[in-house]
């Protein structure tokens, strides 16, 4: 027995380093795996993380509480940091004409999740017992499906009860999984009381995509036949017509130049020409009729090519300011970010990632080229030094005390909120300041993961003690029933809305509820009743605010009414 007295002193020697390790890699691990499990097509994903450090701490394995709540602390701050990296560069974008109903309705129903939160404690709960409303607040952010959320409410919790804070992951492990299931059930409930077809909000879908191809750049070949641009500059054509649009290449007198803002136009010239797609019908009527003509046959030493940003300095800077066809002799056609072909607008600030189109000499594009970067090793390089001066002032402006006529003491936003609108201003606004904020979609993923899975982890193995005596002695049946109500009541208040006074169409709707419910599973549903993406769409829109709203809010509840 003795040969195996080192295995034994690894499981049970909890203030070792290989201890801590060994628990957290084989919580994570089995929590992984078992998430992957799916029921009736639907897993927990990540999440299952909870319910495996919840049975490691029951059955007594844990670690030093200061080095779980360290963990757990750090690990939110990670989290929640990358997600504000990803929202930031479309956070503000996200209020457009639609965007401010979409988020305006998301934002009225994490209202009432609260309101219905606050109905369910008085009606259910014993009101003079101090943590029966905290423990509802951790049942409201099962019922939501926001882990971020739990993790600020933990946090605030912790300044108000110092070390007796209650352990609210119990009512939340009880109110997730039904809370999964009730956002997908609500949605599929709309579209009855909606009577709603989907083949007939597919129609309305396609019907919708010419309206939307208008702005995506559009390409052709014109003849100037109008005699009023004779000896006329380009910048005053331009000026003119008051539309934005390209030349990348003239064709004059059989030579091919590459023209620039005092470029003139003569009757006869032939010119290859890049607008948005809305205005080429203005545009060809003001300069002349569409020829069929290839300029890429001309024999001309003329190149286009697609050129990746990865230099930092070229970050934040409007296409006017690079001078392009003035100074380097070459035109920009259009821009490329996220996947997404944008116009290239003479406002349009480059971001590191944006991938040009760049139609000049060989030569020119060359030295444009090396301009630019192009390097895509270099956009595999994480800006860790970024992150971190992020997280630097994230941590310094939660930890601002702000003080609110009525509160006893002022309140801060803490470890999840500063992180959070710190890491949303540098993802928009960072390379104003010259902070590279670009980071692969996959590193992005992994350093929120790895922050979502430490955080979860520690919240399970802290909450295990005490798991099963809440659910089976406590209120865990109550956590279940009230949670089911917190999560369906707003979205059939707010979806039949949506429908019917601001004929939103339905697969927006179900993205709107899944993006406000910040939940994945529900999203996955909306796609696959969906052809287009009306549900993505309405996901992203709604996305970044309600992310804010539901860390913000889970702060504000407990440090206004938990106190």
């Amino acid at each position: 027995m003795e040969t195996f007295q080192w295995l034994t002193n690894l499981f049970t020697t909890t203030d070792s380093v290989a201890h801590i390790a060994l628990l957290y890699a084989m919580v994570i691990a089995v929590g992984v795996y078992l998430g992957k499990i799916k029921i009736g097509g639907i897993s927990l994903g990540v999440t299952f993380v909870l319910f495996a450090g919840i049975v490691a701490g029951h059955i007594g394995l844990t670690a030093p509480t200061p080095i779980l709540t360290f963990v757990q602390d750090f690990g939110l701050i990670l989290f929640v940091f990358m997600i504000g990296m990803q929202v930031g560069p479309g956070f503000f974008e996200s209020f457009g004409t639609q965007g401010i109903k979409l988020n305006g309705l998301a934002a009225s129903a994490i209202l009432l999740n609260i309101l219905v939160m606050f109905a369910c404690y008085y009606i259910f709960f014993d009101t003079s017992n101090v943590t029966n409303l905290p423990m509802m607040v951790g049942t409201l952010y099962g019922a939501v499906t926001n882990t971020p959320g739990l993790g600020a409410a933990n946090e605030a919790l912790g300044s108000v009860f110092d070390s007796n804070a209650p352990q609210i992951a119990s009512a939340y492990a009880c109110a997730y999984p039904l809370g999964v299931l009730g956002i997908i059930g609500a949605t599929i409930l709309i579209r009855y009381i909606c009577n709603v077809k989907l083949e007939n909000e597919e129609e309305r879908l396609k019907a919708q995509e010419g309206v939307k191809a208008n702005q995506k750049p559009y390409k052709m070949h014109l003849e100037v036949t109008n005699q009023y641009l004779e000896g006329k500059t380009l910048l005053q054509v331009h000026d003119f017509l008051n539309r934005d649009f390209v030349v990348s290449r003239l064709v004059h007198e059989g030579e091919v130049c590459i023209p620039n803002r005092n470029t003139l136009f003569h009757v006869g010239d032939q010119m290859l020409i890049v607008c948005a797609e809305a205005d080429h019908e203005a545009i060809t009527a003001f300069i002349g009729p569409k020829i069929d003509v290839d300029f890429e046959q001309q024999d001309q030493p003329m190149i286009s090519k697609g050129i990746l940003i990865t230099n930092p300095k070229i970050n934040g800077k409007t296409l006017a300011s690079m001078h392009f066809s003035s100074v380097h002799g070459v035109n920009v056609t259009r821009v490329t970010r996220h996947g997404i072909d944008l116009f290239a607008s003479a406002s349009l600030p480059l971001q590191v990632g944006d991938k040009i189109r760049v139609v000049g000499p060989e030569d020119a594009v060359n030295r444009v080229t090396n301009l630019m970067g192009n390097s895509s090793r270099k956009l595999n390089t994480p800006n860790i030094a970024t992150i971190f001066v992020g997280i630097f002032l994230g941590l310094i402006f939660g930890s601002l005390p702000i003080a609110i006529p009525g509160m006893p003491v002022p309140v801060k936003l803490g470890l999840a909120g500063g992180p959070l609108i710190i890491a949303i201003l540098i993802g928009r606004y960072g390379y104003k300041i010259h902070l590279v904020t670009y980071t692969t979609t996959s590193a992005n993923m992994m350093m929120r993961e790895i922050g979502l899975v430490l955080f979860l982890a520690s919240v399970g193995i802290k909450a295990g003690s005490t798991f099963f005596s809440t659910v089976v002695e406590g209120d865990g049946l109550l956590y279940v029933l009230t949670g089911f109500f917190i999560t369906i009541i707003p979205i059939l208040i707010v979806g039949p809305i949506a429908r019917m006074k601001f004929k939103f169409n339905y697969f927006t709707i179900a993205g709107m509820i899944a993006g406000t419910y910040t939940d994945p599973p529900a999203l996955a549903y909306a796609n696959s009743i969906c052809s287009k993406e009306a549900p993505a769409l309405g996901y992203s829109t709604v996305y970044p605010l309600s992310m804010f709203l539901r860390i913000f809010t889970a702060q504000i509840v407990v440090l206004f009414f938990c106190g």
